[in-house]
Formats: C-alpha cells, structure tokens, sequence
C-alpha cells in the first residue's frame, strides 16, 4: 500500500538561495533530525538521524532550481520523493510529496501522520535557516 503526502509552502526568498540550502549534502546543521549526511556516488547520498538510523536516496531526477527527485529506502519502507520548485528572486513556492510504502504492515495506520508531521518539522527548519543566510 502507496501512502501519499504533500506539503506547499511559501518563502520570500530567492529561488536559488531556497534551491542550494535544500539540495546541499555538505551543509545540513540546519536539520534538526540529521546528523550526518555521507555521498556514496554523485547520485547516491545516506542520510543518518541523530539516533543512528540510516536512509538511502538515489537521486533519480534534478533540473537545477526546479526540480529535485529520488528514491527512498531503508529498514521500514521504500518510496519516492518530488520536490518542485518555482519562483523568482523574490519569492519561493516548494511543493513537495512523498510516495512511500511501508515494508512492515503494521506501521500503515501511522506512515501518512508520521510523514505529514516529518514534512511540517523540515518547513519550520528551512524557514529558521532561511532567516539566517537572508542577503
């Protein structure tokens, strides 16, 4: 079972400040949930939480300042991610879904909540960095 989940969100930034903060693998400090990210090739990145959990992504699609997409796996499920972005050097529009399929069962009632919460956590994380590195 596919569980979908969407968020949109509004910065009055410029498009490609809000793109390189959201795409960097080197500078993540601004996550709360992260603690190190690792590049395993120029397509493949392992993200580690900070209680040591470990998610692969494969970068499957990127248009530079539009578009990032990729694949997402690890222990409890597997999916997709698109990341759309549009705007100008004034304001920023992200929209971003999750595709993911739980591998344990048990965990179906729980994925779309966990997602919608994970989702608003990173919205609230890029909002704060974004106030900092505002030119």
């Amino acid at each position: 079972m596919i569980i979908s989940s969407n968020i949109k969100a509004i910065f009055p930034y410029d498009l490609r400040i809000v793109w390189q903060v959201v795409t960097s693998l080197t500078n993540y400090s601004w996550r709360n949930d992260i603690q190190k990210i690792e590049g395993i090739s120029d397509t493949q990145f392992v993200e580690i939480t900070k209680s040591g959990y470990r998610t692969i992504f494969t970068v499957t699609r990127q248009e530079p300042f539009c578009l990032w997409e990729f694949d997402v796996e690890n222990d409890n499920m597997k999916g997709h991610w698109v990341g759309v972005f549009s705007g100008n050097e004034k304001n920023v529009t992200i929209d971003f879904t999750e595709h993911i399929e739980p591998k344990k069962w048990f965990m179906i009632p729980f994925v779309k909540i966990y997602l919608k919460y994970r989702q608003a956590k990173y919205v609230r994380d890029l909002r704060n960095v974004l106030k900092r590195v505002r030119p």
